[in-house]
């Protein structure tokens, strides 16, 4: 039904929305619950917008959480791993640790550590002329020759003194001088002899046997000589510092958390500064 209201002067009906229904209770209008849910969808959504963003916010703090423990326990590791080279293998622990070590190491039980060899043909001659009559008349010149192929050796001797020390994660070798291996292997098969006289010489044999007894001592002269040990030094500095890598992998020290490279020093080399010297052998990868 609709009820008179007065606004001013003017008389207007309104419809009450709230009628009572047949069996007395009174009927609620849709409308309002639909203008209801219509002001309140705007702070749901703020409302739903919020949860999924303190959930996102909680998740990236757990995982950051994870990665701070993960990054702390990497720090650690590789802070026992810098322990384990300081504790064992610190300078001077490190020399008494590997000098102990080596009976176990070196082949057979050797004391010398063979590191580089090489084969050469030698070539030894001698010539010799004979005057009389104070020098006025010749009689002749007998000339030997004797070519014979030679394989040189050159060793460390593992009972010499040998210093190891530790820079960074690099192992700086001290070691002996080079040594030849003496005598020299003379290879008599493949030796060739050669000799002439003149008209009254014929002692070409005498000479050729002196000659022929001169040839050990000969050949270990220039066996120690500066020329052929230059001739094998990279090649015995590459073999003691793969002899000291495979005792660092022995221990376990051979990796990258521990050392990372070896460098060697000969006992001649005393104008050698470790750390300006490149390294011996790496770590592959490195």
């Amino acid at each position: 039904m609709r009820c008179p209201t007065e606004t001013g002067s003017v008389l207007t009906m309104t419809e009450d929305t709230n009628r009572p229904t047949p069996d007395g209770t009174r009927q609620q209008n849709p409308s309002r619950g639909l203008e209801l849910l219509h002001a309140l969808r705007w702070p749901a959504v703020v409302l739903a917008l919020a949860l999924v963003a303190y959930l996102a916010v909680l998740q990236l703090g757990r995982t950051a959480g994870e990665g701070g423990r993960a990054a702390v326990e990497a720090v650690r590791e590789l802070g026992e791993g810098a322990a384990g080279i300081a504790a064992a293998f610190k300078t001077g622990t490190i020399t008494e640790t590997f000098v102990a070590a080596i009976p176990s190491l070196a082949p057979d039980s050797a004391i010398r550590l063979e590191l580089a060899a090489f084969n050469a043909v030698e070539t030894f001659s001698r010539s010799e002329e004979l005057r009389v009559a104070w020098d006025l008349i010749p009689l002749g010149t007998t000339f030997t020759e004797i070519r014979v192929p030679v394989t040189y050796r050159y060793h460390l001797r593992l009972d010499e003194p040998w210093r190891l020390e530790v820079d960074g994660q690099s192992c700086v070798v001290h070691a002996p001088p080079i040594r030849p291996t003496l005598p020299p292997a003379i290879h008599t098969g493949g030796m060739e002899k050669y000799s002439a006289s003149g008209w009254l010489r014929f002692n070409e044999d005498e000479q050729m046997e002196e000659l022929e007894r001169g040839i050990t001592a000969t050949l270990s002269v220039r066996a120690a000589d500066a020329a052929h040990i230059e001739m094998v030094r990279e090649r015995c500095r590459l073999g003691v510092a793969d002899f000291v890598r495979s005792w660092l992998l022995l221990e376990d020290h051979w990796r990258a958390d521990r050392f990372r490279s070896v460098r060697v020093i000969f006992a001649d080399e005393t104008e050698a500064e470790p750390s300006s010297l490149p390294p011996t052998l790496v770590l592959p990868g490195d």
